[in-house]
């Protein structure tokens, strides 16, 4: 008996990965007012009654999504300051605009509906806990020395993004390197 609940308890856990999956594809292409529970079960291709019964309210939905984004966010972050330590000053700035190029080029779509999905907390107070989730998972999993030059690194980050969003020709690796080498040396 114990062997079929786990099996309906992976399946359901699979089906609100589908579902999340499909909520960021409709913030890609349509923003967060497009995210409907039709929306997303046409998109993930199930039943709308599938959608409603995982989450039951929109910002249900929408929580759940920003909290994927956010553990995906912090622990790509996470490896790539980790690799940036391990290669050394050069390489460290050389990796993290290279991360940052491709989130503004080939992911540009994903780094835009993480981004909308981040600031809907400015306007929805429920989402805000889910919104700082990110910052909090990586200021306990980083090992820093200087919580300040962290959190300036962070919102240079966050900076160079958004930036690079909203350019008509967002910047290249090139571009990219010597304002990460700042932020990661400052002078």
């Amino acid at each position: 008996m114990k062997r079929q609940a786990d099996g309906r308890k992976a399946r359901g856990e699979k089906r609100r990965t589908e579902i999340i999956e499909a909520t960021l594809r409709v913030i890609e292409r349509d923003g967060v007012a497009g995210v409907t529970h039709r929306t997303v079960a046409t998109e993930a291709g199930i039943p709308t009654t599938s959608t409603t019964y995982h989450f039951a309210t929109l910002d249900d939905l929408l929580v759940a999504t920003l909290i994927d984004c956010a553990r995906d966010m912090a622990t790509e972050v996470y490896w790539m300051i980790d690799r940036a330590r391990s290669h050394g000053r050069g390489r460290g700035a050389e990796e993290i605009a290279k991360l940052l190029a491709e989130a503004l080029g080939p992911k540009r779509g994903r780094t835009m509906a993480e981004y909308e999905l981040y600031l809907l907390a400015a306007r929805k107070p429920e989402l805000r806990p889910a919104a700082r989730r990110w910052l909090d998972v990586l200021t306990s999993m980083v090992r820093h020395d200087d919580e300040v030059a962290f959190r300036v690194f962070l919102a240079g980050i966050d900076g160079l993004l958004i930036q690079g969003l909203i350019d008509d020709e967002p910047p290249g690796e090139e571009e990219l390197r010597p304002v990460v080498d700042y932020l990661l040396n400052p002078r």
